[in-house]
C-alpha cells in the first residue's frame, strides 16, 4: 500500500515537472537578439547553431555547421570580440514573429545596427533573419543570412 502511494506520488510530481517545463515561455525576443549578437562577437558558432533557425543553419546539422563556420573564420580572430556593448534599439514582438534592432558600441568607440528577425518556433525564440543596417563598421561577414 505505502509503495503505491509513493509511486503515485513520484508520478505526479514528474507529471508536473514536465507540464512546468513546457510552459516555460524562455527568453523573450530582445534577449534572444541580444544573445544572437554575444555569440557573433565570441565567433561562438554552437550558440549561434542554438539561437538559429533553419533559414540561418545552411542546412546543416550542429556539428557540420560549427565546423563550417569555423573553417571559414579561421585566420579571422580580429573579426570576434569586436563588441563593447549591445543595446535593442528597438522591438516589434508579436506572437509568433519579432523584429528587433540593435546597437553595438565597439570597442574603438564606433557604432553598428541591425536587423533581427525572429520566429516563435516550439514554444521558443529562433532568429531566422540577420542584417547588418549600415554604420561605421565594415560588415564582417555577418549580413544576410549569417
Amino acid at each position: 500500500m505505502v509503495t503505491a502511494i509513493v509511486g503515485v506520488a513520484v508520478l505526479v510530481l514528474v507529471i508536473a515537472l514536465v507540464v512546468i517545463v513546457a510552459i516555460e515561455p524562455g527568453p523573450p525576443a530582445q534577449e534572444v537578439a541580444v544573445a544572437y549578437e554575444g555569440a557573433w562577437d565570441r565567433l561562438d558558432f554552437s550558440s549561434l547553431w542554438d539561437l538559429s533557425g533553419d533559414e540561418l543553419r545552411d542546412g546543416l546539422g550542429r556539428r557540420a555547421f560549427v565546423d563550417a563556420k569555423r573553417a571559414a573564420y579561421a585566420g579571422h580572430d580580429a573579426l570576434g570580440h569586436l563588441a563593447g556593448a549591445v543595446v535593442v534599439e528597438h522591438a516589434d514582438v508579436g506572437t509568433s514573429a519579432a523584429s528587433v534592432e540593435t546597437r553595438l558600441t565597439l570597442r574603438d568607440g564606433s557604432a553598428a545596427r541591425n536587423d533581427i528577425e525572429l520566429a516563435k518556433r516550439a514554444g521558443k525564440w529562433v532568429v531566422v533573419g540577420y542584417r547588418l543596417r549600415g554604420g561605421d563598421v565594415r560588415d564582417g561577414g555577418r549580413s544576410g543570412t549569417g
